[in-house]
């Protein structure tokens, strides 16, 4: 129904869907909401939600939880009268703790408009339709919202009208005051002129700057001490934070293509040619 789309890598394949939920039931014609995702016409493992809610003691995601309940045609109902006694004791301020609250249908259904709202969060996304929070799925490893380039809309959907927030200019988990503090400490020296001994290519995912000022402060300390060795981060452009900070720190490489898992092999290739080329070190890592 609506699909978050990447950009097309290879000629003769759909382009990867980033966000891909299946939201009018699955081929079993069981009601269920499940988000998936597909990278080279490879699919991802589907997460779904099959009515019950989630387990308490469940991980959530961004404190919401995984699945909400909502009532099946195939399942156990609460009784109307319970329904209407929960919502008379609750609109008075006297809400029964152990009872079960009001059952909501699914919430899609032929020929009944609704609003349906997907919000990206910092640990996944969240489907909410007309106000209430449905579900909430945790991002896919190796599918990155910043991948997705177009918003595809396909079904039998009457369109009343469509709203988009724009991405971020930088992940939301980035905290300069935390994470990424300018210190000059923390800055790379000058390439040695001279060839060195060893030199370590980093790869990384976009927008981990926690995960980088920590080696920053662990183990590449060793490597700034020493005239022997060189450790640099190998990252694709993403946005104007990562600019700032290849800038400021001087230990990072940028190279010319989109970023992606399906392109490690690139950075690595990358990574190499810097070590022999530039650095002229006898070892690469």
């Amino acid at each position: 129904m609506a699909e978050l789309l990447g950009t097309k890598a290879v000629q003769g394949e759909e382009p990867p869907r980033i966000l891909h939920p299946r939201i009018r039931g699955d081929f079993s014609g069981r009601l269920v909401i499940e988000l998936n995702a597909c990278y080279c016409m490879k699919w991802a493992l589907p997460q779904r939600c099959e009515g019950p809610t989630s387990w308490p003691d469940d991980d959530r995601v961004d404190g919401e939880l995984k699945c909400e309940k909502w009532t099946r045609d195939d399942g156990p109902k609460t009784n109307k009268s319970s329904n209407i006694k929960w919502l008379l004791n609750n609109l008075i301020g006297m809400p029964e703790p152990d009872k079960v609250s009001v059952d909501q249908a699914y919430p899609f259904a032929e020929g009944k408009l609704f609003f349906l709202t997907i919000a990206a969060g910092l640990e996944g996304y969240h489907v909410n339709v007309d106000g209430r929070h449905i579900a909430s799925f945790p991002y896919c490893t190796g599918y990155n919202l910043e991948d997705a380039t177009g918003l595809s809309l396909n079904g039998d959907l009457d369109i009343e009208s469509i709203s988009a927030g724009h991405l971020p200019k930088s992940h939301p988990s980035f905290d300069p005051q935390r994470y990424l503090k300018m210190s000059e400490q923390w800055k790379a020296p000058p390439l040695p002129t001279e060839p060195v001994e060893l030199f370590i290519g980093i790869l990384s995912a976009a927008n981990h700057f926690a995960e980088w000022m920590a080696v920053r402060k662990s183990w590449m300390i060793a490597t700034r001490k020493s005239s022997n060795s060189v450790a640099w981060f190998f990252f694709a452009l993403v946005n104007e934070e990562l600019k700032k900070e290849e800038e400021f720190f001087g230990d990072i490489v940028l190279v010319l293509f989109m970023d992606s898992y399906d392109l490690v092999v690139l950075k690595t290739i990358a990574i190499t040619e810097y070590g022999v080329r530039v650095v002229q070190a006898k070892y690469v890592m």
